[in-house]
């Protein structure tokens, strides 16, 4: 890995395959950046040559596309910086070509007031990696009960607001979320989960749970909070998200709401279209996941989501936990994987497994999630900002604790080849990472 630092100046990317989902174009060409800005993105700006004094940049035939927008990362600082600071974070984003990123409110202290928010931004503009945005609370202290200043926390930067890894249970509650957000359309995202039905549960329940002797939380417990809130949501008009849905029958609640026009949104997350339960293996601790790995039918209706639009965007839900809270029996071990760093490869998999286009699965983690959080980037468009990543999808690499930039290292695709590497990444016209061969 190597990560520069440089001012921006005006660069010429050449002989690259520009891969724009916002304007579907996939075509060899080049991209003109001037500072933070793009000027000018195309086949042919170039037939004369750069203009002189520009700093010139030859993909080699690489593909060059917007930077990746991540909308769910769980940060250890502040609070918990042995599992990742935001430095680790900016590091690790950046090498998996992550230029814009949302953070889950579940800090300590929790982002429910404005001085959090703000002290996180000022970190992350601090080390001046990927862009941080963050999620506000819905509830104060993620306790579930009453609710967060959320107008103020929108004024001071918040894109959406979620209580993040706890599902917000108390159906009054969330109608109460909702009918406020409606007034300001602000956006609610669930962690859909009914908590009695998941509580004591450590894996998908089903024959290989029995098998492994773990109690099992039902694909029930998903699809029940759906379509509660799915209810709640046209009860009220508001704006809901569901984050990281692994189930067929969840999936297709939303597929019927988004056909009868209400304004219901979700994403997915790479294990849940790339494993299945039985990556649980031997009691495989990186394999335990809040939600958790899902039957196969339940993987391919994932894709079919995916496919048809179901399913909005991909997020790499990157939870960072340290060893002491992984390397422990499977019963006691914490929920969650990394996934900053796995996130572009394991999307491509959709590629190479001839499921969909590149351009489109290009777009599930750049303009597709920007859109969905109102941020800027994800596109190649003049006067976008100069967020870029060139990539080639064919190289393969293996994913181990050395290959990964994470100060935490508990990736559910440990051990895994997979194929697509970043081979560089520019935010704001800076380069900040160039993998070294």
């Amino acid at each position: 890995m190597s990560v520069k630092d440089d001012i921006p100046v005006r660069t010429a990317y050449i002989n690259a395959r520009i891969i724009d989902p916002s304007s579907n174009t996939d075509t060899p060409g080049s991209v003109l950046t001037d500072g933070e800005r793009i000027i000018d993105v195309g086949p042919r700006i170039f037939n004369e040559g750069p203009p002189t004094g520009t700093k010139v940049i030859d993909c080699k035939g690489a593909c060059l596309a917007p930077g990746l927008v991540d909308i769910r990362v769980q940060s250890g600082e502040p609070g918990q910086e042995h599992k990742e600071t935001l430095a680790t974070l900016g590091r690790a984003a950046v090498s998996g070509g992550i230029t814009s990123m949302v953070c889950l409110p579940n800090t300590d202290p929790v982002i429910d007031d404005m001085s959090t928010l703000e002290f996180i931004a000022r970190r992350a503009r601090l080390h001046g990696l990927a862009k941080v945005y963050c999620y506000g609370a819905i509830t104060k202290g993620l306790k579930g009960s009453v609710l967060a200043e959320m107008g103020l926390l929108a004024d001071s930067g918040a894109v959406a607001f979620t209580d993040g890894l706890k599902s917000l249970a108390d159906a009054q509650v969330m109608r109460r979320a909702l009918d406020y957000a409606s007034t300001f359309d602000f956006l609610i995202v669930q962690h859909a989960e009914e908590p009695d039905l998941a509580n004591g549960g450590m894996m998908n329940a089903g024959e290989t749970a029995t098998r492994l002797g773990l109690a099992g939380i039902p694909p029930l417990a998903e699809v029940i909070m759906v379509e509660r809130d799915i209810r709640l949501a046209e009860m009220t008009g508001g704006r809901l998200h569901f984050a990281h849905l692994s189930t067929a029958e969840a999936i297709s609640a939303v597929r019927k709401a988004k056909a009868s026009g209400l304004r219901i949104t979700c994403d997915t997350a790479p294990p849940y279209f790339a494993l299945n339960e039985l990556a649980v293996g031997d009691y495989r601790t990186f394999a335990k996941l809040s939600p958790p790995l899902r039957a196969e039918i339940d993987r391919q209706a994932v894709i079919t989501g995916l496919l048809d639009g179901t399913i909005d965007a991909i997020a790499s839900d990157h939870t960072p936990e340290d060893e002491e809270s992984k390397r422990l029996p499977f019963s006691e071990a914490a929920f969650g994987g990394t996934g900053l760093e796995t996130l572009l490869s394991v999307t491509l998999e959709l590629v190479h497994n001839k499921h969909m286009e590149l351009s489109k699965a290009i777009g599930l983690v750049t303009h597709k999630p920007a859109q969905l959080m109102g941020l800027k980037g994800g596109k190649l468009l003049p006067n976008e900002p100069a967020d870029l990543i060139i990539f080639d999808p064919e190289i393969g690499w293996k994913v181990t604790e050395q290959s990964l930039h994470s100060k935490s290292k508990n990736s559910p695709f440990d051990g895994r080849p997979v194929q697509g590497q970043v081979q560089r990444t520019v935010i704001d016209g800076r380069t900040l990472f160039v993998h070294e061969r």
